[in-house]
């Protein structure tokens, strides 16, 4: 999506999960979705004819986490699949290239995985630019770090800068969505009041109404430990009592039962079982048109699947936002005409 707002127009996509595939589908019909593993794609289409093309995506990450420390190594397969995207750089060899991850990848076996895919890049005539960005310095209402390498054939690399203004909050972001209770279970329904900002009327764009206002159906137990947390508080507030069922809370992540606060950005949207993050005034979890919403997805992309299959695919987005600031840079370096794969 971020790709198509700085104008690119989208050649197919690969997917392996078909439920991710089939929201990609409903919001961009037309474009051919290969679903499968990646490892079994042999057959590059031919996009050379078509102006400057671009190759982006990114490998599964959760490998690389600072909050996996059990299999962030090298013993972890998942953390090679960095190969299969590189098979693809060589077999298309388009102009340029994006590469995302999480920060974690210029860590994780003290920096190797990221020098090894900054030299396999080098080898076959790429130069390239990476940096950590963050999405809130883009205009987006969340604080979100990854890692974003940018490979080009013509030596012309470029990465996007931040804005110089301050991003939206959580109220600018979320305020004017239906009022919800936990376990909530309507899709669509009518906003409850007008755009607080103008971030929200940009996301709405004279819409009446909003798909994907679910909210997790937490158990009595998970809503007592809610009542405690303020705004911008975590597990630390619980009760020691109510948190009899962890071995040691200590070592909770400092993300688990956030509360995120009304004005300032979100933290993070992870993953919605291990994060649990809670909306700011009200007693449950954020609803996925929230979160989606916190990601900079307009209130026109709507997600397919269960509930929990909808929360995992807008937690493992890259906000549009942020990527369409990513390809406004490369438009800069490349000039018109870009084509993406």
């Amino acid at each position: 999506m971020g790709a198509q707002a700085a104008g690119l127009k989208i050649a197919y996509a690969v997917e392996a999960d078909s439920h991710a595939a089939s929201t990609y589908l409903a919001n961009h019909p037309g474009i051919p979705v290969m679903v499968e593993d990646i490892c079994g794609v042999r057959k590059f289409p031919r996009l050379k004819d078509s102006g400057l093309v671009v190759l982006f995506g990114g490998p599964p990450c959760q490998g690389f986490s600072t909050s996996n420390q059990r299999t962030r190594s090298s013993d972890n397969p998942a953390n090679w699949l960095y190969k299969e995207f590189m098979r693809f750089v060589k077999g298309i060899r388009p102009d340029f290239v994006v590469f995302e991850n999480v920060k974690g990848i210029a860590e994780t076996e003290q920096g190797a995985f990221l020098t090894a895919i900054l030299k396999e890049f080098h080898s076959v005539g790429y130069s390239t630019t990476h940096n950590v960005l963050n999405s809130a310095d883009f205009g987006v209402p969340q604080r979100r770090s990854r890692l974003f390498i940018i490979a080009s054939l013509s030596g012309r690399v470029f990465l996007p800068q931040p804005q110089p203004f301050d991003p939206p909050t959580v109220w600018d972001a979320i305020g004017d969505l239906p009022e919800l209770e936990n376990g909530a279970s309507i899709s669509q329904m009518p906003y409850a009041r007008l755009p607080q900002s103008p971030y929200a009327a940009m996301m709405r764009r004279n819409r009446r109404t909003c798909h994907n206002n679910l909210v997790t159906n937490n158990a009595t137990h998970i809503l007592d430990r809610y009542h405690h947390i303020p705004q911008g508080g975590n597990w630390e507030d619980i009760p020691v009592e109510l948190m009899d069922n962890y071995t040691d809370r200590t070592r909770c992540h400092t993300g688990i039962y956030r509360r995120l606060r009304w004005d300032e950005p979100s933290v993070v949207i992870g993953n919605f079982r291990k994060n649990m993050l809670i909306h700011p005034s009200a007693r449950r979890g954020l609803s996925v048109r929230e979160a989606a919403r916190l990601q900079s997805f307009p209130d026109s992309y709507v997600f397919k699947g269960s509930i929990g299959l909808q929360q995992q695919q807008v937690g493992n987005a890259v906000p549009p936002l942020l990527a369409k600031a990513v390809f406004n840079a490369i438009r800069l370096a490349a000039g018109e005409g870009c084509y993406a794969a």
